[in-house]
This record gives structure tokens, sequence and C-alpha cells, in this order.
């Protein structure tokens, strides 16, 4: 019928004509309306001028509009207002609204219902508390785009496969969220062996993931392979890579040839210490390569002030590293204790430097009165280094027991560093407890 053919044909020229209106009032704003080709456009130039008011309201540019032109195609009423509604409800403050916009342009055109609500429900169920859930969000917002069935789900259930707790996953997620987004097969296992493979055992690499998740987002290839490398390059022992790595997981992911070669050229030169003993220092307290050199220089400082030679302070620092870290303000006090308390040769700190890392207050000198009160003499590793369990049995005992050495790196009390803590006070313990121990307290 010909008056219905004509209405058809006139309903589609209104179409085009209203599309190459709306375009050129987009062009008069500086959008470029090229991407919009098969778009539905809103019918009226006012409806278009509302869009885009609206957003510039928001926080967004004519640029971030060009960036994504594409959000042009969602309605004010249906699409914005809900969405917005809803990431303000679950956390994301209004003022950063359209910065969360910008990040992520594609989170208008989704249901709240059938997509957003279900994503925000299964990062409950892993236990990220409700205050952080938009902390989340505006962390890594394209998690608001993933399948529950996918890549989530599957990275979630490989960690928990290798060890790591369940009820460690939802701080993982609020600490770095990124991890619920890499592929098993292609990132996350590829780490995983990696670490088991230089002596790293699973059990520990799973402590490691749940306090420093974002390890897994170092790039194999191109920073924990050359890494690992570099450090046996400068002399770490292969043997001693995995106790390197427990202690500061940091190390897979710095320039570290770059701040090996700067921190042993100023060990070399300030302390004369060869690169053979700068790698000894390594394999006991690798977060020396992050530590700026004027903190390093300053306990060195205070030990030759107190008349010690450099060959002897260097020789303390090769066996005990975290002295170079300590506050001297503390090392003050314990040197005081020392000399005027203890009334001790300072030859002693120099065979014993681990001293200074104990806490003067709580191990130090109780521990000294103790003995100062039963009369017994004896050396400073003797009474410092043992646990207090250890401790009340020696003083008790009606002989002084030998000493015995344990690993390098346990020696000394709790000193708490950038990104890590040192702690040791445990005897007899297997190579696999004590990284253990170190990696649950990082």
């Amino acid at each position: 019928m010909p008056t219905v053919t004509w209405g058809v044909v006139q309903g589609r020229k209104e179409k085009l004509v209203s599309r190459v209106i709306i375009c050129d009032f987009l062009k008069g704003l500086g959008i470029i309306p090229d991407e919009l080709e098969h778009l539905e456009l809103p019918s009226t130039v006012e409806v278009m001028r509302e869009r885009v008011e609206f957003l510039q309201r928001l926080g967004l540019t004519i640029d971030d509009i060009n960036e994504y032109p594409l959000i042009l195609g969602c309605s004010v009423r249906k699409n914005l207002i809900p969405v917005l509604g809803y990431l303000e409800k679950i956390g994301i403050p209004r003022s950063r609204l359209g910065e969360f916009v910008k990040n992520y342009p594609q989170i208008l055109h989704a249901s709240v219902v059938v997509e957003l609500a279900p994503v925000v429900k299964f990062l409950r169920g892993l236990d990220v508390e409700r205050l952080d859930i938009g902390y989340v969000l505006e962390k890594y917002p394209e998690i608001l785009g993933f399948k529950l069935e996918g890549t989530m789900s599957t990275s979630v259930a490989y960690l928990v496969s290798i060890g790591v707790s369940p009820r460690d996953i939802g701080p993982m997620v609020t600490q770095y969220p990124y991890f619920l987004g890499m592929r098993v097969g292609t990132v996350i296992k590829p780490v995983v062996d990696f670490l088991v493979s230089v002596g790293v055992p699973k059990k520990i690499v799973a402590r490691m993931i749940e306090k420093r998740a974002y390890v897994l987002g170092y790039d194999l290839e191109e920073t924990m392979k050359p890494n690992v490398e570099c450090l046996i390059s400068f002399g770490v022992r292969r043997e001693l890579l995995a106790s390197v790595i427990a202690q500061y997981p940091q190390i897979l992911g710095l320039p570290l040839k770059a701040k090996l070669a700067s921190q042993q050229y100023f060990f070399n030169l300030k302390l004369r210490i060869d690169p053979e003993g700068f790698a000894r220092v390594i394999e006991k307290m690798p977060q020396i390569v992050s530590l700026n050199q004027n903190v390093l220089w300053k306990p060195v400082e205070f030990l030759r002030g107190r008349g010690i030679s450099l060959d002897d302070v260097a020789r303390m620092v090769v066996k005990c590293p975290q002295l170079v870290a300590l506050r001297v303000e503390l090392m003050k006090n314990s040197y005081y204790f020392f000399k005027s308390e203890m009334n001790r040769p300072v030859q002693e700190l120099v065979d014993f430097p681990e001293y200074f890392t104990y806490s003067l207050e709580s191990r130090i000198k109780p521990r000294y009165q103790k003995l100062n009160h039963k009369g017994i003499k004896c050396s400073l590793a003797w009474f410092l280094n043992c646990s207090d369990q250890r401790f009340e049995e020696r003083v008790q005992a009606d002989y002084i027991e030998n000493e015995s050495v344990g690993p390098s790196f346990c020696m000394g009390g709790k000193l708490e560093l950038p990104g890590s803590e040192v702690v040791s006070d445990e005897e007899d313990e297997s190579d696999d407890e004590i990284l253990y121990r170190r990696t649950v307290s990082l």
C-alpha cells in the first residue's frame, strides 16, 4: 500500500535528518562523532544536550568524552543515574564519581542488577570488608566487567590450592585486586613455579603472596628472572636465594642491578667491605638494597665515635647488617647501659654486634639484672641470643652450657625495616620453619 511505504520512507528520512542535526551539534561542542555511526542516538538535540551537560557536571571534559564517545549512547535516566547512584551506595564518594567514570567509562553501559551487584556480592563473599569495596573498585574498576565464573574464580581457586589461606583472600584483594584479573596459566602459575624452582618452598610462596600479593604483578621474564640472575652475579649463593626472597620479596621487582651496584660501591668506598663481604650482607639483610646511604652511614659514624676501628665496624656490619638500619638514639641508650651498668669491654660488641638489635627495656635490662642477681658471668650471646624459655632454663641450670650458633640471618632481636621485619628468637628450627616464620613476619 502506497501510504504505508511512504510512512516508512518518511520515518527513515526523519531519523537520518535527526542524526545529522545531532552530529552537527556534537561537532559544534568539539566532540568527534565518527565512532557513533552504529550507535542509536536520541531523537532530539535536547536529549543529547542533557547527556553532555550531565557528564560535564560529573567532571568529564570534552576531551574525556572524545576518549570514549560511546558514553553518549547512555541514557541519563536509564543508565547514568542508576549506575552512579549504585556506585555511591557501595562506597565511592560522590566527589570521585567523575574520576571513576573517566578511568572506566564502560561502567555506564552496565546493568546494576545483572552485572554490578553480582560482582560486589562476589567480593563480599571473598571477605572483602564492606567499607573497603569502594576502595577496591576505585583501584581496579575493570573488575566490574569480569564474569564471576571466569578469571576471578579460577585465580582464587588456584591460590587456595597452593596453600593461600581462604581468610586472607579478602585482605589480598584489598591490597592488590589486580590478581583477580590475572590468568592462572599464563601469569600466576608461572610465577609460583619460578619461585619454587629457585628454592622457595610452596607453602612459603603462599605466605609471601598472602602478605605481598603484588609480587604476582612483577613481570616474570623482564624483571623477576633477571633480578635472580643479578643476585647471583653479585655473589649471592644459590642455596640462599630462597632466604633472600623470603626476607624481602620486593627485591624481585626492583631495578636491582643499579641498586646493587650503587650499594656495593658505597660499602667498598666507606667501609672497605669487598664484593664477597657485600654479598654476605645481602644474604643476611637484602633490604639494604633499598636503604638510603645517609641512613646507612649514621650508625657507622656512631660506632666509629665510640673508638671502634673502621675495620672492626666493617666486620660488625658483615656479621650483623641490621646495624646500619638502626636508629642511632636507640644504639646510644644500649651502648651507655653496656658501658655504665654492665661495664664490659667494647671488644665484646665487636664480637657480638647483634647486641644492638635487642630491645634494651624488654630484653637486655631484665635479663642482665637476673644474671647479676645470681652472680652469673657469661657472654652477651649466651644470655641474649635465645628465647625467654631457654634463657630461664639456662639461668636455673647448675652450669653454663656451650653457646650454639644458629642461622646467621636469625641473629638479633626484632627490627622494623622498610617493607619488612626481621624477627628471630627461637632455636632448633628447620630451614623451612625459619623461612615460614620469616615470611609471616613480612
